[in-house]
C-alpha cells in the first residue's frame, strides 16, 4: 500500500464537515452546535473557518440537536437543552464569551469563561519517565463543575493527500463540553468527535514479557521454555533494543537507533520469529528512530535510493517525519521486511523530543499515527506501543508509560494514573509492571505490582539492563513467587472477560478501567477513592499499594462499596454496600469485588499452555444476590472482519429469584471451537455436590454448550457462614500474643449479640490494623 495514495484504516472515521443546520456564523465567528452539550467555538479575523479534520477532531457530522438563537447587532446567545452560550461579538475574551451549564449539580464554578481556569478531573500525561510517585496530569473532558474544553487551535490539519499541515496562527478553535455529571455521554461524544478506540488483538490482552537485556536466541528460547515449564503463560514477546546492532563504529554516533538484526545474537531472525509464533506469541521490537538511517544498516542502499541519496556517499539519512517521502521509505524499506519475517507491531520508544522541521509538529504524534496506519494495512488491526501524544491518542493503542522507578510511591500512583486516563478516553495504558530501574529489590513490592498489573489494561512485566533486575517469578522468595505465578495465570483466565470489555471500549466508548465516579457521578464518596476503579462492568478493584503489617502478614486499603451487595472475587465473602471500609489481604490476594449477580466468563487454566484464542472449554463465574445479563463477545481475535459482522455473542441471563442461568448464542457460530464445553461456577453460596468450601463455590458441569439452554442453579446464599474459619486462619498466622489470639477467637465464638462483641473489641484498645482487620472479617 502506498501510504499517501490509498484509503487507510482510519479514513472511514473522518467525516469532518458539520451539518449546515448546526452552524451559527458571523463575519469573524462560527459556532457549531454538535450536540446539546458539545459546541465548537471558532474565531478568525478574516472569517475563514476550517472544515477539515485535525489531529484531534475527525468527525463533526453529528445529528443536529434542537437549539435556539437570540441575536442582535452586538450580542448572540445559543440555548440548548443543557447549556446557554453568551457572546458579545468581537474577539474572544473572558468578558465576551462564556457558557453556563444548566442543572443543579454544582454550587460553584459551573460557568466557563474564555481562557478561564480549567477544573477538570484531569486526564493523563505523556510519560512517567523520571517520575518517582505522582506527576502532574493534563486536563480531561470530565469535571465535577460540569464543563471542560479542548483547545484545538494549534493542532495540525489532515490534508486531502492524507498528510498534515499547520493551522493558521491567530485563530481560535475550541470544543466546549458541557455535560454536567453525565460523564458517560461525554465520553461517547468525545469518541464520536475523535474516532473510537480500535479493537486490540486478543493476544494483546494476555501477559507480555519484556526486559532490557542482551538476549541471544538460545537464551531467549531457554527462558520461554522455562516459563512454560513453570506454568507461567505469556502471549506477547517484547524484545528491547538489543535485537538490532548496537555496537557501531564511532563515526555513526550512538547505537540506540537501529533496524538491522544483530546476527551474532540472532543468526536466523525469521527462524527465531517463527519459533515464537509456534509458541503462541505475538512479537514487537523496540525502536529509537531519532538518528535516522545510517550506512551500516542492511537496508541502507534501498533507503538511500528511495530518498535520492547516493548510496556510495554513506551519508546519514536524517529522521524527518515532516517529509512524506521519508515516511513512505521508512516503512517500506526499514519495517516491512521485518514484518514479512514475523514482527507483529513496533515499540516506538523515545525519539527526537517534541520538535520537527515543520514548526509545531510533534514527531511522536506523527510516529503514532503513521505506524498505526501502516501496520493495519491488509486488514490488520492498528496496533502500536508508544507514548501518549495528546487528545485523540486512544486511536493508537497501546500506550507505553515510560521508564518507571522501582518504588512503592510509583506503584501507589499507577492505579489513579491509569483510571484517570479514561477522562480523556485513553484506556490502554501499559506500565513497566514491577518497575523499570533504580530502587531496590523488594519481594513484597514486586508481588503487589504484579497483582495490580493483572487488573490493569495491559499486563507487561519489564526491567532495565541489570544482571540482578529481572521480573522472572523465581528470582523472588517463595511466597512472592507463588503469588506472582498465581496472578499471571489468572490474567490469561480472564481473557474472555477482557476481550468483551475490549469490544465495549471500541463500540460503547467505555474503557476497561473506569474511575468510580463515572458510574456514580453524584455520590461524593466515589471521588474519595482515587486508587479504586471499575474493572469492566462486573468488578471493582482497590489494589494494595502499601507494605504489609509484618506481624499480621496482611496489608490494608480503603474501599468504598456502592449500594447493593458485593462479593470477594476470590473467596465469595459477602459485603453489604453503601459504606467505606478497610480491607486486608495477604501477599497472594488482591481486593477485587464482584457486584451481586456478576457474570464473569473465564478460560480454565490449562497447565503449561499459552493458549489465548476462543476457548474450547469455558467457565462462567456467577455471583448471587441479583439478576443480571452479560453478553460475551468473540471474533477471530486478529482481523478487522468484525467490522462487517464476523462475530459471536453469547448472552448469559441470570434470574436469581428463579435460580436459573439462560444461555443464548447469536452470530457467526463457526467462531466457536467444536464441542465447546461449559462449567458454571457459582461463588458466595452453599450447595451440594462439587462444592469448594474455601471459596464457597459450587461447580456445575454443563457439558457441550448448546446454542440455547437454561441451567438450574441449586444454591443458596451463605450469609458468610465461613467467617469463623477465616478468622481462625487470620489469627493463626498473625504474630501476636497467644493469649490475645485465644481471647479474640473466644469473643467471636461466644458473643451472641454483635453490639456486645464490638464493645469488647473496642475496649481491648488494639492496634488500628488489627482492629480493622477483625471488623472486616466479622462484619458483612
Amino acid at each position: 500500500m502506498r501510504l499517501f495514495e490509498e484509503n487507510h484504516v482510519y479514513q472511514s472515521w473522518m467525516r469532518p464537515k458539520a451539518r449546515e443546520g448546526a452552524i451559527v456564523q458571523g463575519s469573524c465567528y462560527r459556532f457549531t452546535v454538535l450536540t446539546s452539550q458539545l459546541i465548537r467555538m471558532e474565531y478568525a479575523e478574516d472569517g475563514v473557518f476550517e472544515d477539515r479534520a485535525t489531529q484531534v477532531a475527525w468527525n463533526r457530522e453529528f445529528d443536529v440537536p434542537q437549539f435556539r438563537v437570540i441575536e442582535d447587532e452586538t450580542e448572540l446567545q445559543i440555548i440548548t437543552e443543557h447549556v446557554h452560550l453568551y457572546y458579545t461579538k468581537g474577539p474572544f475574551a473572558p468578558n465576551t464569551l462564556y457558557v453556563d451549564v444548566k442543572g443543579n449539580f454544582s454550587t460553584y464554578y459551573s460557568r466557563y469563561m474564555f481562557n478561564g481556569p480549567e477544573r477538570t478531573l484531569k486526564g493523563t500525561a505523556r510519560t512517567l519517565d523520571h517520575v518517582d510517585g505522582a506527576t502532574e496530569l493534563e486536563e480531561g473532558i470530565l469535571s465535577k463543575q460540569g464543563y471542560a474544553i479542548i483547545d484545538d487551535s494549534s493542532s495540525f490539519l489532515m490534508t486531502d493527500d492524507r498528510f498534515v499541515e499547520p493551522r493558521r496562527k491567530g485563530i481560535h478553535d475550541i470544543y466546549y463540553f458541557g455535560y454536567g455529571h453525565d460523564y458517560k455521554q461525554a465520553l461517547r461524544d468525545f469518541y464520536t468527535l475523535t474516532g473510537p478506540t480500535p479493537m486490540l488483538p486478543r493476544k494483546a490482552l494476555g501477559n507480555w514479557w519484556s526486559r532490557y537485556w542482551r538476549y541471544d536466541e538460545k537464551e531467549y528460547k531457554a527462558l520461554m521454555r522455562r516459563f512454560k515449564s513453570e506454568d507461567v503463560p505469556f502471549s506477547v514477546s517484547v524484545i528491547d533494543m538489543d535485537w538490532h546492532v548496537t555496537d557501531i563504529p564511532e563515526e555513526y554516533g550512538s547505537g540506540w537507533t537501529g533496524y538491522s538484526w544483530n546476527k551474532n545474537l540472532f543468526p536466523e531472525p525469521k527462524r527465531f520469529l517463527n519459533w515464537l509464533k509456534d509458541e503462541g506469541m505475538m512479537v514487537t521490537l523496540n525502536l529509537h528512530p531519532a538518528d535516522g538511517v545510517r550506512a551500516f544498516e542492511d537496508q541502507y542502499v534501498a533507503m538511500a535510493e528511495a530518498m535520492g541519496v547516493e548510496p556510495e556517499s554513506g551519508d546519514r539519512i536524517p529522521f524527518d517525519f515532516s517529509d512524506k517521502r521519508f515516511i513512505q521509505a521508512y516503512f517500506e524499506q526499514m519495517h516491512h521486511p521485518h514484518e514479512a519475517d514475523g514482527v507483529d507491531f513496533w515499540w516506538i520508544d523515545w525519539q527526537q523530543g517534541s520538535t520537527s522541521k515543520m514548526e509545531g509538529l510533534d514527531p511522536l504524534w506523527m510516529l503514532n499515527h503513521y505506524h498505526a496506519i501502516d501496520i493495519a494495512r491488509d486488514g490488520k488491526r492498528p496496533l502500536i506501543f508508544s507514548r501518549y501524544a495528546g487528545p485523540g491518542s486512544h486511536r493508537y493503542p497501546v500506550g507505553f508509560s515510560g521508564d518507571t522507578i522501582i518504588s512503592w510511591a510509583s506503584l501507589a500512583f499507577q492505579p489513579y494514573f491509569t483510571a484517570t486516563a479514561t477522562n480523556i478516553g485513553y484506556g490502554w495504558w501499559s506500565h513497566d509492571i514491577g518497575g523499570h530501574h533504580r530502587g531496590k529489590k523488594d519481594d513484597e513490592l514486586a508481588a503487589r505490582w504484579v497483582a495490580y498489573g493483572v487488573f490493569s489494561p495491559i499486563m507487561r512485566l519489564h526491567s532495565t539492563f541489570s544482571t540482578f533486575n529481572g521480573k522472572e517469578p523465581w528470582r523472588f522468595g517463595i511466597e512472592a513467587e507463588q503469588s506472582m505465578k498465581r496472578f499471571l495465570r489468572l490474567r490469561h483466565e480472564l481473557i474472555p472477560y477482557l476481550y468483551t470489555m475490549n469490544y465495549r471500549n471500541h463500540a460503547n466508548a467505555l474503557p476497561l478501567v473506569l474511575p468510580m465516579y463515572i458510574e456514580h457521578p453524584d455520590d461524593e464518596a466515589a471521588y474519595q477513592v482515587p486508587n479504586q476503579f471499575y474493572f469492566g462492568s462486573e468488578l471493582i478493584v482497590s489494589p494494595i499499594v502499601t507494605p504489609m503489617d509484618r506481624k499480621l502478614h496482611v496489608a490494608g486499603t480503603n474501599v468504598w462499596l456502592p449500594k447493593g451487595e458485593w462479593f470477594d472475587f476470590f473467596t465469595g465473602h459477602r459485603y453489604e454496600g453503601d459504606k467505606s471500609i478497610r480491607v486486608f489481604r495477604g501477599l497472594d490476594e488482591q481486593p477485587v469485588f464482584a457486584k451481586a449477580g456478576a457474570i464473569v466468563p473465564l478460560m480454565p487454566h490449562k497447565p503449561h499452555e499459552n493458549e489465548t484464542g476462543n476457548p474450547s472449554e469455558l467457565e462462567v463465574l456467577v455471583f448471587p444476590g441479583a439478576s443480571n445479563t452479560f453478553t460475551m463477545y468473540e471474533d477471530d481475535g486478529e482481523s478487522r472482519d468484525y467490522e462487517t459482522g464476523a462475530s459471536l455473542e453469547t448472552t448469559f441471563t441470570l434470574d436469581w429469584e428463579a435460580r436459573t442461568l439462560r444461555i443464548e448464542m447469536s452470530g457467526d457460530l463457526t467462531l466457536v471451537p467444536a464441542n465447546r464445553t461449559l462449567t458454571v461456577l457459582v461463588r458466595g453460596v452453599v450447595g451440594e455436590g462439587d462444592y469448594d468450601a474455601e471459596t464457597q463455590t459450587l461447580h456445575i458441569p454443563i457439558g457441550e454448550l448448546k446454542q440455547e439452554q437454561t441451567v438450574t442453579l441449586p444454591v443458596d446464599v451463605t450469609q458468610n457462614a465461613h467467617r469463623l474459619d477465616r478468622l481462625y486462619r487470620f489469627l493463626d498466622r498473625a504474630e501476636i500474643a497467644y493469649d490475645l489470639k485465644d481471647r479474640l477467637y473466644q469473643m467471636a465464638t461466644t458473643k451472641t449479640r454483635l453490639e456486645a462483641w464490638l464493645f469488647d473489641l473496642h475496649a481491648l484498645e488494639l492496634d488500628r490494623d488489627l482492629q480493622d482487620a477483625l471488623l472486616e472479617l466479622m462484619l458483612d
